[in-house]
């Protein structure tokens, strides 16, 4: 085994189902998740940020299993009654989650960087790995659909992903400024970069279009390890399948890792795909991807490990 700090990149749900096997199975000191926040948005006048919202849920045991998304034990108490008032109601917001973003907002507002509420929410609810925004910037992710440019939220829970896409952009972007800590923990010593499971157009790509990011990825000195999204050439859960359909792309975990490219040094792909993997520039590594409990996904964080140790 090699020393050194996991890189893990991720999205919301798929992203932390292996976050959470890779918290599992290393060192709290040895993991940072860089999360993304690209589909960060306000609502109702508060600063909502979903993928961190999620892993720190997963990672503190707090998450809703069964809806994948929020908290367990949750009442919505809130939300019938901003229905009953006539106010917007098409983001769910249960009355545990929304007490963690009327905080955020009030601690952005007072000047504090998402970052640092973000380490502190870490503390207070146990968690001891690292979870990092890919930038403490304002990055917005936006659609370019068949009924004009839409906000990401407005495209997948609201509109509940029916609109065509034909183009994503991530607005803020290129003036964005990478979380330090993350250039910091990538100039070290890494012992792998992985690549979760997650949707590389609206989870990933976000975060690699952070300036410098990409760069400090690419000249970590560190096997880059992804693990496909796609089984059996459909996707796991959300839009991945259709969002790759709409942009004349082939629904295919070998698309997956040539939309990636260079950065690649090795691909983890499920066993329905082990053909069509072959050929693929990355070193390939064929293993079982669905993560449907906590064995799974501790078993899947291994094998990732141990096979970014021999690359």
């Amino acid at each position: 085994m090699r020393d050194g700090v996991v890189v893990a990149l991720s999205g919301g749900v798929g992203g932390a189902k292996l976050a959470l096997g890779l918290s599992r199975v290393l060192p709290a000191k040895d993991l940072l998740i860089v999360a993304n926040t690209g589909d960060d948005f306000e609502h109702l006048g508060l600063s909502i940020s979903p993928d961190i919202d999620t892993l720190t849920y997963v990672l503190a045991g707090l998450d809703n299993p069964v809806a994948g998304w929020g908290r367990r034990d949750e009442t919505w108490s809130f939300m019938e009654t901003i229905s009953t008032l006539g106010g917007e109601d098409w983001f769910r917001l249960g009355d545990r989650d929304l007490a963690l973003h009327v905080e955020r907002t009030r601690r952005l507002r007072a000047g504090e960087s998402l970052s640092r509420i973000t380490a502190d929410v870490c503390r207070r609810w146990g968690v001891v790995q690292r979870v990092l925004p890919m930038s403490d910037d304002r990055v917005r992710t936006r659609v370019r659909s068949d009924q004009g440019w839409i906000d990401f939220q407005d495209y997948f829970v609201r509109q509940q992903c029916r609109p065509v896409v034909r183009e994503l952009v991530f607005e803020g972007a290129a003036k964005a400024r990478p979380q330090p800590e993350i250039i910091a923990a990538l100039k070290g010593k890494v012992r792998a970069v992985v690549v979760c499971p997650s949707n590389p157009f609206i989870s990933i790509e976000p975060i690699l279009a952070v300036p410098g990011l990409r760069d400090a990825i690419a000249s970590c000195g560190a096997p880059v390890v992804a693990v496909s999204p796609i089984v059996g050439g459909k996707a796991i859960k959300g839009p991945t399948a259709k969002m790759m359909q709409e942009l004349g792309l082939t629904v295919s975990t070998a698309t997956v890792a040539q939309r990636y490219g260079a950065l690649l040094s090795g691909y983890v792909v499920d066993p329905a795909d082990a053909d069509e993997a072959r050929g693929l520039e990355a070193t390939v590594k064929v293993a079982p991807t669905l993560m449907t409990d906590l064995p799974t996904r501790e078993a899947l964080a291994k094998s990732v490990l141990d096979f970014a140790d021999t690359l």
